[in-house]
């Protein structure tokens, strides 16, 4: 099919004049009519475009994988301290599930020596070279010099960094020394997230007190929101929410349960203990508010279940802790993503490819083929 039209370099987009100065087309001033091959101008011209939208797609492929959902856990180590930090065996999977998460909150941390956590987390430096992992702890606490733990936070340096954090007094009037171990409160700033910046509220309750405490971590919550003027906020640990520590009759006395504006991410009936003897949700994770719970993925709450994953034996996972760790993905941030709107090169892509109107000459280049 030829079709002849004026040449006039009005007539041929820019980029097919350029295409041409690197052909050996070199005939048109010979022809009587100065005649162009239109169908040749055109199926070079959908060539090049759809060779620039492959790219743009690979390319849009790799920025989509850089921005990875962002995981939040809770893990219950169930007395982890210099006997634990000598298995080798034990080592090994707390450092494979601590390494699957941006943020970690580890409890039952009694670490009198302080040489346990510091051993932990150059495992998972040497185990995990792609990224780099810092914490940020509690002071030692609870009601008894015998018996004291920590709350300890490892998270990814690279990912998200520790903007505040702040150790609950314990101190509300009418309600002094509700907690046996009082909160220890971080708010963290992720760049790559929907959200951006969260703050972590954690608590492993008493199993002899959990109503209470469970009732009071409300009034954590609400100064929490007051002092840094945030809704972004999560709760997350052993709360023993569940079984005999919870009773059902006692839930209407639970205030972080009553609030409608709490979303309990890990529902009942979600077993998150290794005993195959048991089946209680005693670890939980909570979201405030519609914002956050919009930026978090969908389904994504769960626990984690290390003993399958690692083709443990039930003595085996045991010897790791009594608790599966439980997690939640957080949505990644949409304007870092190749095809976005944002101001970024992304965006200078999306505008590349709006203006060649790439896809349909992708189709035409294929017609052409064809033809």
């Amino acid at each position: 099919m030829r079709l002849e039209v004026w040449y006039s370099d009005k007539f041929l987009p820019q980029e097919v004049r350029t295409a041409l100065s690197f052909t050996k087309v070199t005939d048109f001033a010979s022809l009587r009519t100065n005649t162009v091959d239109v169908y040749h101008l055109l199926q070079l011209w959908a060539m090049m475009s759809s060779f620039l939208l492959i790219i743009f797609i690979l390319l849009g492929v790799c920025d989509v994988q850089g921005a990875a959902d962002f995981r939040v856990c809770a893990f219950n180590l169930q007395h982890f301290g210099d006997a634990k930090a000598k298995k080798s065996n034990v080592m090994q999977t707390l450092v494979k599930i601590i390494s699957r998460c941006d943020v970690c909150l580890l409890q039952e941390v009694r670490d009198s020596r302080g040489k346990a956590m510091p051993q932990l987390l150059d495992h998972i430096d040497r185990f995990d070279t792609k990224h780099r992992y810092e914490t940020v702890a509690s002071q030692r606490l609870g009601r008894s010099d015998t018996y004291q733990e920590q709350y300890v936070f490892v998270y990814r340096a690279d990912t998200v960094t520790v903007t505040a954090q702040y150790q609950y007094p314990d101190d509300r009037p009418g309600d002094v020394d509700a907690f046996s171990r009082e909160p220890f409160v971080v708010r963290f700033r992720a760049p790559t997230t929907a959200i951006k910046e969260f703050v972590l509220i954690p608590q492993h309750t008493s199993p002899t007190n959990t109503t209470k405490e469970l009732d009071a971590l409300y009034d954590v919550l609400q100064h929490v929101k007051t002092m840094w003027k945030t809704e972004n906020v999560m709760l997350l640990g052993d709360f023993n929410a569940d079984c005999g520590y919870l009773a059902k009759k006692n839930r209407k006395n639970v205030r972080l349960l009553t609030d409608s504006s709490l979303l309990w991410l890990i529902v009942d009936n979600t077993d998150t203990t290794v005993r195959s003897t048991t089946s209680c949700t005693y670890d939980r994770i909570v979201v405030h508010g519609e914002r956050f719970a919009s930026k978090v993925v969908p389904n994504s709450a769960k626990p984690f279940n290390f003993q399958t994953e690692y083709g443990l034996t039930e003595e085996q996972a045991l010897e790791v802790s009594d608790h599966y760790p439980v997690e939640v993905l957080l949505r990644p941030d949409a304007s870092r993503s190749f095809f976005s709107d944002g101001n970024s090169g992304s965006g200078m892509a999306n505008k590349v490819v709006s203006h060649f109107g790439l896809l349909p000459l992708f189709l035409l280049s294929h017609i052409l083929s064809a033809w």
